[in-house]
C-alpha cells in the first residue's frame, strides 16, 4: 500500500483532516518490508476528544488495511490549533 492511499482513505474519513505519511522503517529488500507507516494527522474532528479515541479515528479510517496490508502504524494527532502551536 502507497502512503499516498493511507492519506487519501484517513482524510476521506476524517472531517478536514491533513494527513502526512510516511514509511519510517525502510529496508533494501523490498520483499522483506514490513509496511510500517507514521502518520501525522491535523483536524479538527479530534477537539475534545482523548488521544485514545483520536487514534482510534485513525485506525478507524484505515479499516481492514490495518490487518491486510498495513503492518503498523505510528499515529501523532493534532487540532489545527496544537499543530500551529507545535511548529512555533
Amino acid at each position: 500500500m502507497d502512503t499516498s492511499d493511507i492519506e487519501a482513505l484517513i482524510e476521506a474519513d476524517i472531517e478536514d483532516a491533513d494527513a502526512t505519511v510516511t514509511t519510517p522503517r525502510v529496508h533494501e529488500d523490498e520483499e522483506h518490508e514490513d509496511a510500517h507507516y507514521a502518520a501525522v494527522v491535523v483536524s479538527p474532528a479530534f477537539e475534545g476528544e482523548s488521544l485514545v479515541n483520536q487514534h482510534q479515528m485513525v485506525y478507524d479510517a484505515l479499516g481492514d488495511h490495518m490487518t491486510q496490508s498495513v503492518h503498523a502504524m505510528e499515529i501523532q494527532t493534532y487540532t489545527p490549533e496544537e499543530y500551529q502551536t507545535r511548529e512555533a
